[in-house]
């Protein structure tokens, strides 16, 4: 009989022991020596997810980096997270990119982490010098409204760069030109005028 490794633990955990875990059902990430541990997101998430990645794909304006789903970014010394996406220049092969290889972490709130995601996480990010965080905020109740918001470092903390509620698509030249369609983004389309 195997003992699941994550249950026969004792103390804090180390980053080899965390990448002794190897790929696993869950999504798990190392605070500060401890684990974060949570389920795959839900369906209306990861549809959220998909769009996202197609509306901020850099791949048109800068060649040289590119988007990841959930890639394992290392923000300091035993803290390792797994953005919902991120962009940047990451290596060809390796398990963790490094906080400096990242341009723009993006998360989606889910039920369970809106918390994290708003506050903890993107200091995290801030204290990391990741330049920019993409936060998403479905209603998690019917997911039928969004909120976007673009933020970027200032010093050692974001501020807002641009904002768009349900319905309004929210534009920036920088990082680079992206515009993220809040409709689009929940998969609802508009439909045309009745003649």
């Amino acid at each position: 009989m195997s003992i699941d490794p994550l249950l026969d633990h004792s103390g804090p955990w180390t980053e080899e022991e965390f990448l002794a875990l190897g790929e696993t059902r869950n999504r798990i990430e190392l605070i500060d020596g401890s684990l974060w541990v949570t389920p795959n997101a839900d369906f209306p998430h990861q549809r959220i997810s998909r769009r996202i990645a197609g509306m901020i794909d850099p791949e048109p304006h800068d060649l040289a980096v590119e988007l990841l789903p959930t890639v394992n970014v290392r923000l300091a010394p035993n803290r390792i997270v797994s953005p919902d996406l991120a962009i940047g220049m990451f290596p060809e092969v390796c398990t963790i990119a490094e906080a400096a290889d990242v341009l723009l972490a993006c998360e989606i709130t889910s039920p369970s982490n809106a918390a994290v995601d708003r506050v903890q996480k993107k200091d995290f990010y801030a204290a990391a010098k990741i330049p920019w965080y993409l936060l998403i905020e479905p209603d998690k109740k019917t997911y039928q409204s969004v909120t976007v918001c673009l933020l970027r470092l200032d010093g050692d903390k974001y501020i807002e760069h641009a904002i768009a509620g349900f319905g309004e698509i929210l534009t920036s030249d920088l990082p680079y030109p992206i515009a993220i369609d809040t409709t689009m983004l929940l998969g609802i389309r508009p439909r045309p005028d009745c003649l």
